[in-house]
């Protein structure tokens, strides 16, 4: 051969080659950050960072507040959204963005007073929706926070 590259190699290199890493993630259809999974505060700041809009900031806010909160907080991202939780006891509290809203997902839900309004097919989960729009209550979600903090956590 002459040091030429057959077709199909050229090919088969031009779909294989490494696309250039891009300073943003990939926002779903749903808008939520496509996030990797990973442990610890960094994963959750790239997803807090990645959120579109004004969700960034709620997401700073919420972030800022579950950890004055629960200082010995575990934090995780798994399945594109943040987890807070406490270690050997599991996951307490998730966050996921969608188009017009923020949901915080609180595992053991039932059991906070009062209990959180958005109902979910499990049992035991209620969720907290955020709008733009909307003026966080930050004293009633602290309160929610520490009570969901001790209670079990999931496993996931």
């Amino acid at each position: 051969m002459s040091g030429k590259i057959s077709k199909t190699a050229a090919k088969v290199t031009k779909k294989t080659a490494a696309k250039p890493d891009t300073a943003e993630p990939t926002l779903l259809s749903s808008g939520n950050p496509q996030i990797p999974k990973g442990y610890g505060d960094a994963p959750v700041q790239a997803y807090i960072a990645a959120m579109p809009g004004w969700k960034s900031d709620v997401g700073r806010r919420l972030d800022a507040l579950i950890t004055r909160t629960v200082p010995d907080v575990h934090k995780a991202v798994k399945w594109n959204s943040p987890l807070y939780g406490m270690e050997g006891q599991g996951w307490f509290l998730g966050v996921h963005c969608f188009a017009k809203y923020i949901k915080i997902a609180f595992f053991r839900g039932t059991s906070l007073s009062p209990v959180p309004p958005g109902e979910s097919k499990q049992k035991e989960v209620r969720y907290f929706h955020i709008h733009e729009e909307n003026r966080l209550d930050e004293a009633q979600l602290a309160a929610w926070v520490e009570q969901a903090s001790q209670l079990p956590g999931e496993r996931m």
